[in-house]
């Protein structure tokens, strides 16, 4: 059974959208000279991305998706449970209709999940290695963990492909462009203290399909902060916009025993009603 990919966007961006109000207007951010180079920027983020630390934190989500043809947005409010344990490894848990696993949401190295119960009782899963198509399901568990930080471009500024550096106000902006000279992805860098504020996906058209931005940081290890604001929407046809917002209240440092690390970044699909992965680049169900 192939389900829909407006159905399978609306469920990722379900997940990974965590989120909380804030209020008031942004100070306006000091402006500073910047690097000098694509390659000088890069390495300033991926020395950033070196000290990151296995942590945890609690905090609150709040979603906004259109689901087929209904004119309003759905929304849900629901607190959240996350882990992190870099480079590659990212769980987190949605406590929705009193089930605290109501929403999961994982990654390794190798593999990303999904599973969304009880209304729908689905659970997702592929491989990084299913190819670029993975990357056009919106929300997934690699933007999660860019936008808490572990950003490491890594490359320098060719001319075709690669990184690509400019400086507008307080900002630093690496752009990336594919073999083709397509813009793939934007990272809007403060220049003063080096902290992203916007992350933007392109599509192949070359339009912004996710934004991120990201904002309030606090020191989670020595040398590694983490935004305690996330929000991330999904661009959609006639202004039908997804959006997360996240608003993380408490980031501690956290040491993983086995069995902490199995059940938190292993995918386990059991109980569900339906079960899905990629079979060249589309979800298919799997029988049970």
């Amino acid at each position: 059974m192939r389900i829909s990919g407006r159905v399978v966007i609306a469920i990722i961006s379900s997940v990974v959208v965590l989120g909380g109000c804030k209020g008031g207007l942004r100070k306006p951010l000091p402006i500073c000279a910047g690097k000098s180079s694509a390659g000088e920027a890069t390495r300033a983020l991926g020395s950033q991305a070196q000290k990151a630390a296995p942590m945890k934190a609690t905090g609150t989500c709040r979603l906004e998706y259109y689901i087929e043809d209904k004119r309003k947005p759905e929304k849900e409010a629901f607190p959240v449970r996350l882990w992190m344990n870099p480079p590659s490894e990212i769980s987190l848990h949605g406590d929705v209709a009193f089930d605290p696993r109501g929403v999961i949401l994982g990654a390794n190295r190798d593999e990303f999940w999904l599973a969304i119960r009880p209304k729908i009782s689905s659970y997702w899963r592929g491989r990084w290695s299913d190819g670029d198509k993975v990357q056009t399901l919106i929300l997934n568990p690699r933007i999660v963990l860019e936008a808490v930080g572990i950003i490491a471009p890594g490359g320098d500024e060719p001319e075709r492909g690669g990184w690509s550096l400019t400086n507008k106000g307080p900002y630093d902006i690496l752009t990336r462009r594919d073999t083709e000279g397509l813009i793939s992805k934007r990272i809007y860098v403060c220049s003063c203290d080096y902290l992203v504020r916007k992350i933007e996906y392109y599509d192949e058209l070359g339009r912004v399909a996710v934004a991120a931005e990201l904002d309030n940081y606090e020191e989670a290890a020595e040398g590694f902060k983490v935004p305690n604001y996330i929000k991330v929407v999904k661009r959609g046809l006639g202004g039908r916009d997804d959006s997360v917002r996240i608003n993380l209240k408490s980031v501690k440092p956290m040491s993983f025993n086995e069995k902490q690390l199995e059940a938190l970044f292993q995918p386990q699909p059991g109980r569900f009603e339906h079960v899905y992965v990629i079979v060249n680049g589309e979800w298919l169900e799997q029988p049970q």
